[in-house]
């Protein structure tokens, strides 16, 4: 052999080494699947004021927006929360059940000013004493414009009992948001309560964080809140904190519009707090209120999460509105230092999956942890965890601001699915055991799964569920 032929035998052998370990990198590195579905690349419009769906109710003092969430920790009460504008009118909720006689239960009137807003005659109303599983009528608006709804409420807590979650994020009021709720409305695997993880009516993306659009998005979801519950999630959205307009109390409009059971469960901030429902228990944190050491939301998690007891409710899930996990270029590491103050707990009580916002497209985890780094140990990479939970990014609603399309490459070994598209999902507890989850793309047909997994329960049937291939 000459000597160029050697040389180019060795070139040539270096290259397929090169190229061997180009390629073991990849395999080391990638994660799981990112979508290659292409979807039409078309700027979310916001619905203009006079659409149907923002329609003000007729009649005089009709009530509008009229939303209902859970009212106590058991499923028992329901908050029934609506506006009047004309004058204040009775905060009466007259409620019956097809085998019981019509009762009447009380409420209170708010109001608010914000910038040049005022706020109409804000009603909340706790209907208490339930009996489980039941169908209740209720009608609202008493004395004026009467209207009536329904709802049905949970079946009594047990390990056994299933439910069906929705789970919608970052919806906000552009036409991709109604298609969004529609999807939701319309999937045949119906969802009975709403895991809703923060940012709803985006008015602060408005001149003067108009409030008018508080009051749009409210009458815009009527139609599906008025008749199930949402569990709220504050959102960055849902701040309102504007100093260069005299703003300057955090989460004015949010607070006065949006109650929740936060006493039932011992807080002493609506913005955290548990409920259970059917043989879940889902315990809501704020990614904006203070949550380090010794702060009132850090005690508070610190003392709940002893107190879940898994034979009772097996299903332990947590909604916050910023990820600890997220592989988009979009508020990468927001959520990162209550990740290091908290992740710990979610592991040591064995969560079985956390929803999360904020990045406007869909991810979803394996089970990984990220808690062994201590700063000087190097041990900076998240590692598989079977008692880690499920990581999943639902802030695909639809809003104004879009979709996030910048990925980081290569995909996160930690990454099992990743896609830059507005959508739903539900979370489908079957026993205490076993739960199916799926995620809807709003282009699809209203029974097609986009990403789909079985959940086998952290506490009860702790197997691997992951679902990349090793």
């Amino acid at each position: 052999m000459g000597v160029l032929d050697l040389a180019s035998s060795r070139a040539a052998a270096a290259t397929i080494v090169v190229l061997g370990l180009v390629l073991s990198f990849g395999v080391v590195c990638n994660g799981g699947k990112t979508s290659s579905f292409v979807r039409k690349v078309e700027k979310t419009v916001d619905m203009p004021l006079d659409s149907d769906v923002f329609k003000v109710p007729p009649g005089y003092n009709a009530p509008q927006q009229v939303h209902i969430t859970q009212g106590d920790q058991l499923g028992k009460a329901v908050i029934v929360s609506w506006v009047t504008v004309d004058e204040p009118g009775s905060s009466s909720v007259l409620y019956w059940s097809a085998n019981s006689k019509k009762k009447k239960a009380e409420g209170k009137i708010t109001t608010y000013k914000f910038y040049n807003y005022t706020s109409g005659y804000i009603h909340h109303t706790t209907v208490r004493n339930l009996m489980f599983n039941t169908k209740y009528y209720y009608v609202v608006g008493i004395g004026h414009t009467e209207r009536q709804f329904w709802f049905i409420t949970p079946p009594e807590v047990g390990p056994d009992a299933s439910y069906t979650f929705g789970l919608i994020g970052d919806l906000g009021q552009s036409y991709d948001s109604n298609k969004t709720l529609t999807h939701y409305e319309l999937n045949p695997q119906k969802g009975q309560a709403v895991l809703f993880v923060g940012d709803l009516s985006y008015a602060d993306n408005y001149t003067n964080h108009d409030n008018v659009r508080w009051d749009t998005w409210g009458r815009f979801v009527e139609r599906s809140v008025a008749y199930q519950p949402w569990i709220w999630t504050a959102g960055n959205h849902e701040i309102d904190f504007a100093p260069e307009i005299g703003e300057t109390k955090p989460f004015k409009p949010y607070s006065h519009r949006y109650h929740v059971p936060y006493k039932a469960s011992g807080s002493t901030s609506p913005f955290w707090y548990s409920i259970k429902r059917a043989s879940a228990y889902i315990i809501v944190l704020s990614s904006y209120s203070a949550y380090g050491k010794y702060t009132p939301q850090y005690k508070w998690l610190e003392e709940e999460l002893p107190k879940v007891n898994r034979s009772e409710t097996p299903w332990l899930i947590v909604l916050m509105h910023s990820p600890w996990y997220n592989s988009y270029n979009y508020h990468y590491m927001e959520g990162e230092t209550m990740r290091v103050m908290y992740e710990r707990w979610f592991v040591t009580y064995k969560v079985d999956v956390v929803f999360a916002g904020h990045v406007h497209a869909y991810e979803r985890s394996e089970r990984v942890s990220n808690v062994a780094y201590n700063i000087v140990n190097g041990i900076c990479k998240p590692v598989k965890d079977q008692y880690a939970p499920v990581y999943i990014t639902i802030g695909d609603g639809g809003n104004l601001e879009g979709l996030a399309t910048n990925m980081t490459e290569p995909q996160p070994d930690y990454s099992a699915y990743r896609e830059a598209s507005f959508g739903h999902a539900t979370f489908n507890i079957k026993n205490r055991t076993h739960a199916y989850y799926s995620w809807h793309r709003n282009q699809d047909g209203y029974a097609v799964k986009a990403d789909s997994m079985w959940f086998f329960n952290r506490f009860y049937h702790p197997v691997d569920d992951s679902t990349s291939a090793e």
